[in-house]
């Protein structure tokens, strides 16, 4: 166990996480309110949750072959629930993408319903996903990454729209980080915990069908899962900032839920992705 943690570190340099083949192009760093089509295949980690119907109601990230993380509130159902890779165009039947059962969904065990307090939770596949050019992991925010507030991120997925209830194609925006301070101005004192992180108030938002999915920074070409998108506004008002699960806080329970499950027939040289070139920006 603890010989696989160690050696997070080094899955940057195996996997190649959070560089994508195919490069974002990102207007203003650069819907989600007020986003824009993203590049097919740009985002490889996104992930989509979907019930046996096809319906989509959460987004996610791929961290490793077998791992996958999302919000708790989503309410991932092994049984009734599978995550789709390599999706863009969700109308489309001629893109290569990969669905996959799961194994299992491992919410975190403080887990808050009312404030939706460390909303996080981790979807063990059945079976390792294939790596392409469309479908790899994101890097992971390490326990020590801290941002300066400013910083412009993005988010993606395929959530409410100023237009629609669910848009076709992959949407994608850049979006500044808040402090604690400024994030809890907004919110009040007694709702934003250390678990929680806040981006946007300048026009843009994440909504409804974009829960769970990737908050991510980029630092030396590299991408890194900073958070997960869990909460905001009910009409996801563009000037009101959204609420993430901080991964820099939740870090080291992904870790030792992963190695806990980690069992002897894996192949412990690929992972947890970590970027070597790690945050801080």
């Amino acid at each position: 166990m603890l010989l696989f943690i160690s050696c997070l570190a080094l899955v940057a340099s195996a996997l190649g996480c959070g560089r994508p083949s195919i490069q974002p192009q990102v207007s203003g760093y650069s819907k989600i309110v007020n986003g824009e089509n993203a590049v097919s295949g740009s985002w490889p980690w996104q992930v989509s949750l979907q019930d046996g119907r096809g319906f989509h109601f959460c987004g996610g990230s791929l961290i490793s072959p077998y791992w996958v993380v999302t919000a708790a509130h989503c309410t991932v159902s092994p049984r009734n629930h599978r995550v789709i890779l390599g999706e863009h165009d969700r109308q489309s039947n001629s893109e290569q993408i990969q669905v996959k059962s799961i194994a299992k969904a491992i919410t975190h065990p403080y887990y808050n319903r009312q404030n939706f307090n460390n909303d996080i939770t981790l979807l063990r596949l059945s079976s390792p996903v294939q790596m392409t050019s469309r479908v790899g992991p994101v890097c992971l925010a390490s326990s020590s990454t801290s941002i300066p507030s400013g910083t412009k991120c993005v988010t993606t997925g395929w959530g409410k729209t100023g237009q629609t209830s669910s848009p076709r194609l992959l949407q994608q925006t850049s979006l500044p980080l808040l402090s604690p301070a400024q994030c809890k101005g907004y919110w009040g004192y007694n709702r934003i915990t250390d678990a929680m992180i806040c981006a946007g108030a300048s026009g843009v938002s994440s909504c409804q069908g974009d829960s769970g999915g990737p908050l991510v920074c980029q630092n030396s070409g590299a991408w890194s899962l900073v958070g997960i998108v869990s909460w905001g506004t009910s009409n996801c008002n563009v000037r009101t900032p959204a609420v993430y699960a901080r991964v820099s806080y939740l870090r080291s329970w992904i870790d030792q839920t992963v190695a806990l499950q980690l069992k002897p027939s894996f192949n412990t040289s690929t992972p947890l992705c970590d970027s070597s070139q790690n945050l801080p920006l």
